[in-house]
């Protein structure tokens, strides 16, 4: 496959041009307008026979009988690696960073669901695309209280409520069957040894407290932590929800004019399963991920862009956060909010 390296400077500089011309303008562009941007000092003939090479690379396409060239899928993707390699040239408007950081760090109170539904608004103002934003999974949160319910045989329902109030609901397999007065001391025990302790804390606590009790057989708190253990383990945890703001930004927009692919997106958005499922793609990713059509894999989004990025702090990811909109979109300034967002958000959760 080609590469942008591959490229010429001349057919680099001038597949740029074009790409930002059309994003600007949103028409097809033609030789005669490239020859007049970008001070490039070559024919319209020469201009032409470049183009043609791009078209036939597969990086523009002539969308009609319009003698003008708009760019491929393909094409966005040799743009947007052209950026990030070049990502220092990227600047934000320091207004727009102003109003990202009072935002997210002065006006949420440290409250992760307002961060996140901020942080989801702001995403959408600011870009004018939609902007999506999963909840902070809730290994930060503290625990208020813990309760096991015995549902059958070798079957317990763990009940974590959060100091948040959050209510977090996991079943257990178990290697036998407990009586519910056994389930009521082990919450008891639990209860008293890591109410106030941050999920996260408690998964550390839990190992060092089972090696302590592992032979106290008499009282079988060594059972009671392994439920629990099983219970916080990360690899349980509940995906989070995600918050959706701006679908409607989407709607009038010339490159997702088609109802039935709207259809898709807006029940995408609704029903929030494949729209999980491509942002954990993002969760995986080191920084910035950007999808561009097919790249996402998915159909419902295959004429979209989807920039996302993970949010965390001290290491540890707590969700994922990105935007939503068309191929043709001011991918510099996007790339620089979405990254700008995953980072205050994560200091302004894990700072609480």
């Amino acid at each position: 496959m080609t590469e942008w390296s591959d490229l010429s400077e001349r057919a680099q500089t001038l597949l740029r041009i074009l790409i930002d011309r059309y994003i600007e303008e949103g028409a097809p562009i033609g030789s005669r307008t490239l020859s007049r941007v970008g001070n490039l000092n070559l024919s319209p003939a020469t201009i032409r026979n470049v183009m043609a090479d791009l078209e036939d690379l597969g990086l523009i396409r002539a969308p009609h009988t319009s003698a003008g060239r708009v760019p491929t899928e393909l094409g966005y993707r040799f743009f947007v690696n052209s950026l990030l390699v070049h990502r220092n040239n990227i600047s934000l408007d320091l207004a727009k960073l102003d109003k990202l950081e009072k935002a997210l760090l002065e006006e949420t109170d440290g409250d992760p669901q307002r961060i996140a539904s901020t942080a989801s608004n702001l995403l959408s103002s600011l870009t004018r695309y939609a902007g999506v934003v999963t909840l902070p999974r809730q290994s930060r949160a503290a625990l208020r209280q813990i309760e096991f319910i015995g549902l059958s045989e070798r079957r317990v329902l763990v009940v974590l409520v959060t100091q948040d109030g959050s209510v977090q609901n996991r079943i257990v397999v178990t290697p036998r069957t407990y009586s519910q007065a056994e389930l009521v001391r082990f919450g008891n025990y639990l209860n008293e040894q890591f109410a106030g302790v941050s999920i996260k804390d408690m998964r550390e606590r839990l190992l060092h407290e089972l090696r302590r009790v592992r032979n106290d057989i008499e009282n079988g708190l060594a059972d009671a932590i392994t439920l629990a253990e099983t219970a916080v383990d990360p690899g349980n945890d509940e995906r989070s929800d995600v918050i959706v703001t701006g679908q409607t930004n989407l709607m009038g927009l010339d490159d997702l004019s088609s109802m039935e692919q709207l259809k898709r997106l807006f029940q995408a958005f609704t029903e929030k399963k494949e729209l999980m499922e491509l942002l954990d793609q993002c969760e995986r990713a080191n920084g910035v991920q950007i999808f561009i059509g097919s790249e996402s894999g998915n159909p419902t989004f295959e004429e979209c862009s989807v920039i996302g990025a993970p949010y965390s702090y001290e290491g540890e990811i707590l969700g994922v956060l990105g935007v939503i909109g068309p191929q043709r979109m001011h991918y510099d300034q996007v790339i620089q909010i979405v990254d700008l967002t995953s980072r205050l958000m994560g200091k302004a959760i894990g700072g609480q």
